[in-house]
């Protein structure tokens, strides 16, 4: 399906998470998954935990998370690109 992309300006969050992911991104979403997957094991895990270490869990889910939904939100620009002037 070749279909024209939108200007990122003026997409919904739905739209943008359809759209393709740009290289960089991919990449910090996945440090974010992994990010929130440490910060999982610490706040659920069997043994007492230092109460900073619990709250550093915590921390890390909540960046991890935010990593992700950000990353996962950017777009591939339009193919219009700006040109800077050298005056």
């Amino acid at each position: 399906m070749n279909k024209q992309q939108k200007n990122p300006d003026e997409m919904n969050y739905i739209e943008r998470c359809t759209e393709p992911t740009p290289k960089f991104f991919k990449r910090l979403r996945t440090v974010g998954l992994i990010l929130a997957a440490a910060g999982g094991v610490l706040v659920a895990a069997p043994i007492a935990l230092p109460a900073a270490i619990i709250t550093a869990g915590g921390y890390l889910i909540t960046a991890g998370a935010v990593a992700t939904a950000v990353s996962q939100a950017a777009v591939e620009d339009c193919g219009t690109k700006k040109k800077i002037s050298n005056h």
